[in-house]
């Protein structure tokens, strides 16, 4: 596309916002700080001195009454984007989300819902168990729910926007993690389809599905295996409801073994859904068992002691792919051996100095 530059996801999901605002003078966007000076990370600068206070809202510490109002407006024809800075706060609107959000389409003849609530999860700073929860697969679990997770800026801004023109209800999340990675993102309005997913790299020995983060992860474990000849293929997701089985399937079938990577728990996780559906397809040919990379079922610890030992990376993707490989245990810690941690553990640069 004409005009491309390297910008920041922050500014990909601003620049998103503001062309939807400009193009639709039914979207608004409403949260909590979102007209404060830091702008929700960045992603909402500049906002309220274009379409000014009516369009551009902070809200009451109220998630639920907020969220009904937002559905009513969309109900009344508006396309709202309900903002919260934190996942673990959407947990107090659960109800008006699930409960006429996600089903008013079905019970009232079709009506749609046209609203995004854009929502950001990750670690940093200690925040611990209140304020780092990943819960993807609760949202994605839900019927009538779509939920899109990008992973690049050029990704953020063409899925926000079919977010926002989509007859919705979408719940868009952001791993604050991405918020200062960037890529190279055309000035223009585009649109990436919300359902599928991306071939991030080409390989024929593994396939390694991941979403958000983990999708950065993947790839660095990806370089060092190629040092080694190893060729990892890796498929994100982009989107966590509805899945691209489509895509995965014809590269799991292509390299016949399969790693999941999710930034969530265990237990009844998106990584499990995707194993499963994989393994049930009768005509996906797998040469080894899957295997999956999560956090472990247990609330998220703040000591950073606890943290490094808690949240899987690099180490953990090699380990699983020598397993499926056969690798033996001497290249193995050759592979090990490559990888250079990051010293910050818990921020993953330093300009990441503070949680708002």
């Amino acid at each position: 596309m004409r005009n491309s530059r390297e910008i920041k996801y922050t500014q990909a999901v601003n620049e998103a916002i503001f062309q939807c605002m400009k193009k639709d003078s039914n979207v608004f966007i409403i949260g909590e700080g979102v007209p404060d000076p830091k702008g929700i990370f960045g992603t909402t600068l500049g906002l309220k001195s274009k379409f000014g206070k009516e369009r551009v809202m902070d809200m009451p510490v109220a998630e639920n009454a907020l969220t009904g109002i937002a559905i009513g407006a969309a109900i009344s024809g508006m396309r709202p984007i309900m903002t919260h800075q934190r996942m673990d706060f959407m947990l107090y609107a659960m109800e008006p989300i699930i409960n006429n959000a996600a089903k008013w389409k079905y019970m009232f003849g079709g009506k749609s819902i046209p609203l995004v609530i854009r929502t950001i999860i990750g670690r940093g700073w200690g925040q611990g168990a209140q304020h780092s929860q990943n819960l993807q697969a609760l949202f994605a679990h839900i019927p009538g729910l779509k939920v899109v997770m990008p992973t690049t800026a050029y990704d953020a801004k063409g899925l926000l926007i079919s977010s926002i023109e989509d007859e919705g209800p979408v719940v868009f999340i952001e791993h604050r993690w991405l918020h200062n990675t960037t890529s190279n993102v055309p000035k223009e309005m585009y649109r990436i389809p919300i359902g599928k997913c991306k071939k991030v790299k080409n390989g024929k020995d593994i396939t390694i599905v991941s979403h958000s983060y983990m999708t950065v992860e993947a790839i660095r474990a990806s370089e060092i295996f190629k040092k080694s000849g190893i060729s990892v293929e890796i498929i994100d997701l982009r989107t966590v409801k509805p899945i691209d089985f489509n895509a995965i399937n014809k590269s799991v079938n292509k390299t016949g073994r399969l790693l999941v990577l999710d930034s969530a728990w265990k237990t009844a996780g998106l990584a499990a859904e995707i194993i499963a559906s994989v393994v049930e397809n009768d005509k996906v040919k797998m040469k080894k068992s899957p295997k999956r990379i999560t956090f472990p079922d247990m609330p998220t610890p703040t000591s950073q002691a606890l943290t490094k030992f808690f949240y899987p990376g690099v180490p953990d993707i090699i380990m699983n792919v020598a397993k499926i490989l056969d690798i033996s245990p001497k290249e193995t810690k050759n592979l090990l051996s490559q990888f250079k941690p990051n010293i910050l553990h818990d921020i993953p640069d330093k300009s990441f100095i503070g949680p708002f």
